[in-house]
């Protein structure tokens, strides 16, 4: 989500958008055979329907928890880039001295650089903040190599490292956030307290690790991160309970049959922009009443930026001296924007939101906005739920318990057939989903439609659609049967 052009840059963009992860490209042969496709303007060559799965599959990924005693039965992510390189990241990850499983899409604006730092250190802040008090003590002893290391987090799909003059300095952050955790532990800390924590230190270590660098391509790296931004929508799943922490406007939508055998669309999240009232208003009693009529305009925080909280974005933070002093000599001085009179503007300061799950809750989707740009909470469950019915076509038939009588074969044969009609393409939910929100390929209009937004020149797909990030956790029934 770009919200202005910097001039007089340092280094060139290719520089800034490489330095920070050594990463396994989210990018594949089909993004360059997309693009010269592009070249040759999309009615003249139409993507055939094995390219257009190709392109859509290419980042999507699927873990099944199905071996192991919990909440969730298994999850599917998939992304899309429509910036270059992307801007989202996403991180998922199951706690390993702690109960839990913890999942995050990140939205990055103004580079990618923030989001992909947040996606690789945000899920140990939480995890280590989640500790028992006597495991905290050995995780620490650990960190300082006075006894064996000790994992926190076990993630899946990982597709960045970070470089090592970087990595050393975040470990520093993260040793000193450790210990103080263990100084300052009070029994019966709650999980809002843990998730707020973590998410506001991590940016706080984003901004000071700037203004403590002495090396100055270190200092380079990190100003970076920090000028760059990005939202986040963060949720913790441990038994019967589900956390959502959002920062911005990502979203996080739960799919429940009803019992009126009907699926419910249930928001646990609300977007942090113009259109949330109650955060209007906070940020209007945060700031003098002198900038009433400048604190928002034509949609944005000071004219410029759409999210009213989220990670980095320093110009936004940092007083008017330390921007000139550390800032400006790279980028100039309009990164301060007008009438930038009491800052901190912008925070992290997560939402966090509590759900208790029933046997009646089946799956969680969060998102990137673009996804919810094209498609609203409803149709996105109405979606996932019909993929979740048509995707019994895909397995071979098997009785579900042995000496079943025949009736009940009857059954479950007949229920097998009227699933034939919502069969879907993909295995892949996260992969169903945005194949529909772009279109779909029901009808050769729809599928017109999903070509001409695959096939779009870089230089202006990103005004057609965003980054969009998908993960779709599914939860396991007769487990909150069992625990409820």
């Amino acid at each position: 989500m770009p919200f202005f052009k910097r001039t007089r840059m340092f280094y060139t963009n290719s520089f800034k958008n490489k330095l920070f992860l050594n990463s396994a490209s989210v990018y594949s042969k089909y993004e360059k055979k997309k693009f010269h496709i592009c070249t040759m303007r999309s009615h003249e060559r139409k993507l055939s329907p094995q390219e257009v799965t190709e392109i859509l599959r290419t980042n999507e990924f699927s873990y099944d928890f199905k071996d192991e005693n919990s909440p969730i039965e298994f999850y599917d992510s998939n992304q899309l880039p429509s910036n270059s390189p992307i801007e989202d990241t996403r991180s998922e990850g199951k706690c390993l001295c702690a109960k839990g499983f913890l999942f995050g899409v990140f939205d990055g604006h103004d580079g990618p650089a923030c989001a992909q730092v947040i996606s690789k250190r945000l899920l140990e802040y939480i995890a280590v903040g989640l500790l028992p008090n006597d495991y905290l003590k050995q995780y620490y002893l650990s960190l300082k190599g006075k006894c064996g290391f000790i994992d926190l987090i076990k993630k899946y799909n990982e597709k960045y490292e970070i470089i090592p003059e970087l990595k050393i300095l975040y470990d520093k952050s993260f040793k000193k956030y450790a210990q103080e955790i263990l100084l300052n532990r009070t029994e019966n800390v709650g999980i809002q307290e843990v998730l707020e924590s973590a998410i506001l230190r991590l940016d706080e270590d984003i901004s000071s690790e700037v203004l403590n660098s002495e090396e100055s391509r270190t200092n380079l790296l990190t100003l970076n991160v920090a000028m760059s931004g990005a939202v986040a929508c963060i949720a913790y799943i441990d038994d019967s309970h589900v956390h959502i922490a959002n920062i911005g406007d990502c979203k996080a939508v739960l799919g429940s049959y009803g019992e009126g055998n009907n699926w419910v669309a249930k928001e646990l999240t609300r977007d942090h922009n113009e259109k949330n009232e109650t955060e209007i208003n906070r940020i209007l009693r945060e700031h003098p009443v002198t900038e009433k009529y400048n604190l928002i305009r034509d949609g944005r925080l000071l004219g410029r930026i759409q999210p009213l909280r989220a990670f980095g974005d320093i110009s936004y933070k940092w007083s008017v001296d330390t921007l000139m002093k550390v800032a400006v000599p790279y980028f100039g001085k309009h990164i301060i924007p007008p009438k930038y009179h009491t800052p901190p503007y912008l925070t992290a300061k997560p939402e966090i939101t509590r759900h208790l799950l029933t046997f009646r809750d089946k799956f969680l989707i969060i998102a990137t906005d673009g996804l919810w740009d094209k498609v609203s909470p409803r149709q996105a469950v109405h979606f996932v739920a019909e993929h979740t019915r048509g995707k019994a076509i895909l397995n071979p038939f098997k009785l579900p318990r042995p000496n079943m009588k025949l009736k009940d074969i009857r059954s479950l044969l007949l229920r097998r057939k009227e699933c034939f009609d919502v069969k879907p393409i993909d295995r892949n939910s996260a992969t169903h989903l945005l194949r529909n929100a772009l279109g779909g390929t029901d009808t050769e209009l729809q599928y017109n439609q999903l070509c001409e937004l695959l096939t779009l020149p870089k230089d202006i797909v990103r005004g057609f659609r965003d980054d969009i990030t998908i993960t779709i956790i599914y939860f396991n029934t007769e487990y909150l049967k069992s625990n409820s």
